[in-house]
């Protein structure tokens, strides 16, 4: 791909007066694309230690994701052009009476066009991938949403949930921006805070230096946390069983030292003037994930006709043992997916590639009176960016039906 890179811009600087200046464009262009591949491959040498990814790993991975996606579309209209080139060429030899005067179309200056076009076309995706990098990732934005039901409490009318989902602490790169969304998940001043899910990429080290950060987060009703996949120490080695067991412990204690209560398959009552709710958290339990969530013990003691609001990382456990189920559980927040953090979200068209994998990748789903939102993720993780999934602070309001 580097090569034919190379020759489409040869035709972009051939008339070029400065020499210095055309051996700029084309060995510039050689050193930093293949460079970005080689201290990739030399760093991703140390992923799988118990460092696991860092943003530097992250910002490798992404360079070269953009440097691909880029030569892709370059590499397309070279070779429209290159096919245009190929088709007139045995056209023009399988003509025997040639028109006087014909020329042949792709003379320099048609080829150096051609190249322009491309240089164009794959400008879109370079931009687009370093602002996804540099900014898109830190562009918070607050998603409201609003369920009515029958059977919630007449005291829990316009009760807010502001929930946040995997945050991901290893992969930031950008304090004061990260501080931003934090900011403004306080500024939403909720009944209830909850989050669902991987507070890490692999090691409960990442979190500590923004302990105090997140912990700012507080809520009348409490804060409220599961943990998700990542969480686990799963994706890294471990020098032992008892070194990654003590990893979780040391996670698990970090919720503690957020503020958070961390809900391990377990139920809690919230009760307002006389009347309540049960909030329900289970472990991770995802299709093709670790599944070590256990619903039916996290139910445990919950009366059977409470309104339950059910926190669960990985969407296809609502899928599986919740949509269709007996459990009567009203509200599912989950989070897991991050709308692969690329996609398009307008009124009229919503979609991510994290579709073909996920029924339900984002926002509110609901069948019946049983509902589910998925968070979009407030972090990032692997590509170190977003682009049209932006990170998210979702903010719940419940109504009760027939009240104002």
């Amino acid at each position: 791909m580097d090569w034919y890179v190379i020759h489409g811009l040869r035709t972009l600087v051939a008339d070029w007066q400065s020499r210095p200046l055309r051996l700029l464009v084309l060995w510039g262009y050689a050193v930093i694309s293949i460079g970005v591949t080689v201290v990739f491959m030399i760093g991703f040498k140390s992923y799988g230690t118990a460092q696991g990814m860092t943003p530097f790993h992250e910002w490798m991975l992404s360079l070269l994701l953009t440097f691909f996606i880029t030569k892709v579309f370059f590499l397309i209209i070279i070779s429209l052009g290159d096919l245009g080139r190929f088709i007139y060429g045995i056209t023009d030899n399988v003509m025997h009476d040639k028109p006087e005067g014909t020329n042949e179309p792709f003379f320099p200056a048609r080829r150096k066009f051609i190249t322009e076009i491309a240089l164009l076309v794959a400008a879109v995706p370079f931009t687009g991938f370093l602002y996804a990098m540099f900014r898109g990732k830190y562009d918070y934005k607050v998603h409201r949403t609003t369920i009515v039901y029958d059977e919630l409490p007449e005291a829990f009318h316009n009760f807010t949930i502001t929930q946040l989902s995997d945050i991901h602490s290893g992969s930031f790169d950008n304090v004061n921006a990260m501080q931003k969304g934090i900011d403004l998940a306080k500024a939403q001043k909720s009944d209830l805070f909850v989050f669902t899910g991987d507070l890490v990429n692999n090691a409960a080290w990442e979190i500590e230096q923004y302990i105090d950060r997140f912990g700012q987060i507080k809520a009348p009703f409490g804060q409220f946390s599961i943990l998700g996949n990542h969480d686990y120490g799963d994706y890294i080695q471990w020098n032992s069983e008892a070194e990654k067991r003590a990893n979780l412990d040391k996670l698990k204690q970090h919720h503690a030292e957020l503020g958070y209560k961390l809900m391990l398959d377990e139920n809690v009552v919230l009760e307002k003037n006389g009347q309540k709710i049960s909030l329900i958290g289970v472990q991770n339990w995802g299709r093709d994930f670790i599944k070590v969530g256990d619903l039916n013990k996290a139910l445990q003691g919950v009366d059977k006709d409470a309104f339950k609001i059910l926190l669960s990382h990985d969407p296809t456990h609502w899928e599986e043992q919740v949509r269709y189920h007996d459990t009567d559980i009203h509200l599912t927040l989950s989070g897991h997916t991050h709308g692969a953090q690329f996609g398009i979200e307008t009124a009229g068209l919503k979609w991510s590639p994290v579709k073909n994998r996920y029924l339900d990748w984002a926002g509110l789903i609901n069948t019946g009176n049983r509902h589910l939102y998925v968070n979009r993720g407030f972090g990032f993780l692997a590509f170190s960016g977003r682009l049209g999934i932006w990170p998210e602070i979702t903010v719940i309001t419940l109504k009760k039906r027939g009240m104002a």
